[in-house]
């Protein structure tokens, strides 16, 4: 099953800072997931000043649960850098 999800992160101070210290974690884990199929795609929202604000990950798992230990195993959830979540299912457009 396909998932998007919104993740925004938390407005409050610090959150930035623990965004970036997290990142490189993150990112590596974003590219293995990718390289096993689990995630599609993603990247930052971004502010009208071009600031990382939250994320966005498109993905896919057997099923919802899956995706959940996803999301709690995920070090922006861990670390507090997301904090409003939101899952919607997706399929995905089948190019040609």
């Amino acid at each position: 099953m396909q998932f998007t999800i919104i993740a925004r992160d938390d407005t409050a101070e610090g959150t930035p800072a623990k965004r970036l210290a997290a990142r490189v974690e993150h990112l590596e884990r974003i590219h293995a997931l990718k390289a096993e199929g689990a995630v599609i795609d993603g990247g930052a929202i971004i502010d009208p000043e071009g600031k990382m604000v939250g994320s966005i990950v498109l993905c896919e798992y057997p099923d919802r649960a899956a995706l959940d230990a996803y999301i709690e195993s995920e070090i922006y959830y861990r670390e507090r850098v997301w904090k409003d979540i939101e899952v919607l299912p997706f399929r995905r457009v089948q190019w040609r």
